[in-house]
């Protein structure tokens, strides 16, 4: 058998955890991972496996070589370096040292909870991936966009826009690497800097409509998002989280997409027209 064989060989042998796997992050995770031929075994509430509860956490684990952690909330809250500390010290525990965590570039708060991963004993790989695109076209923001209008808080600071396609490509190519990544840290971003603004503009094109975007002060959103119902303490957490990540600081490109997986990543036009064709800010 050729070394190239061995490799395929083992990778059509190997079973990963993903959590969140109905998730923006975790189904196109699972999606790729089983292009790649490996057996996906998908974590979810609906499947018995609840990140607030560990005792469902042994019998999702049990006999799996690798797992894709992703925390339901965000990955800078205390309750998420608890959670995937523990988490992955029940992996190694079980034999699943290979463990990959979906972390945030820039977001100082998510480093304890990278920290938890990293002192855990297992085979980690760290992803810090810049905002999604398809943060634009799946959750909270697009019933804003559906009636012409984004409020958000992020001034007019530029973003490499990730597509998750390309997150979920260099997770399954991490794992079906070897040790190749083991001990890394992963910068993902989009090929471009955007402003808000200018992505906002680009969505707009490609639905042949007029949407705006309105910049307001983190503190507003903060009590827009309360108004809604949103605990306080997430609140909290978030409006810390969006004056962190929103000075700049992510505003430059990286290189680590085409790395790992031998392309350039997504461009953030492509997306927008595809995701307007699929019908994502249609009323």
């Amino acid at each position: 058998m050729t070394q190239n064989a061995a490799g395929t060989a083992n990778t059509q042998r190997m079973t990963v955890v993903v959590t969140g796997a109905s998730g923006r992050t975790g189904s196109r995770v699972a999606e790729a991972a089983r292009g790649a031929g490996l057996a996906v075994r998908a974590a979810s509430r609906a499947r018995g496996f609840d990140w607030e509860d560990p005792t469902t956490w042994a019998q999702t684990l049990r006999d799996a070589d690798a797992a894709y952690l992703m925390y339901p909330s965000d990955v800078g809250s205390p309750a998420a370096a608890e959670g995937v500390g523990a988490l992955a010290r029940e992996a190694v525990g079980l034999g699943v040292r290979r463990l990959v965590l979906l972390s945030a570039r820039g977001e100082d708060q998510a480093l304890p909870t990278e920290e938890a991963l990293t002192s855990s004993g297992a085979d980690w790989t760290i992803v810090r991936a810049s905002w999604f695109s398809q943060n634009f076209s799946e959750g909270p923001l697009v019933e804003g966009m559906v009636h012409g209008e984004l409020v958000f808080p992020a001034g007019e600071v530029r973003e490499p826009f990730v597509d998750v396609r390309d997150i979920a490509d260099v997770v399954t190519a991490v794992l079906t690497s070897g040790d190749r990544y083991v001990g890394r840290t992963l910068e993902l971003t989009g090929p471009r800097l955007l402003s808000w603004r200018e992505a906002v503009a680009e969505i707009s094109g490609a639905t042949g409509g007029t949407i705006t975007y309105t910049p307001v002060p983190t503190r507003s959103y903060g009590e827009a998002l309360a108004g809604f119902g949103v605990p306080p303490e997430e609140v909290e957490l978030l409006t810390e989280v969006f004056d962190t990540l929103m000075d700049g600081r992510n505003a430059h490109v990286t290189d680590d997409v085409r790395e790992v997986v031998g392309r350039a990543p997504r461009d953030f036009a492509d997306f927008a027209r595809e995701a307007a064709a699929a019908g994502a800010w249609k009323a």
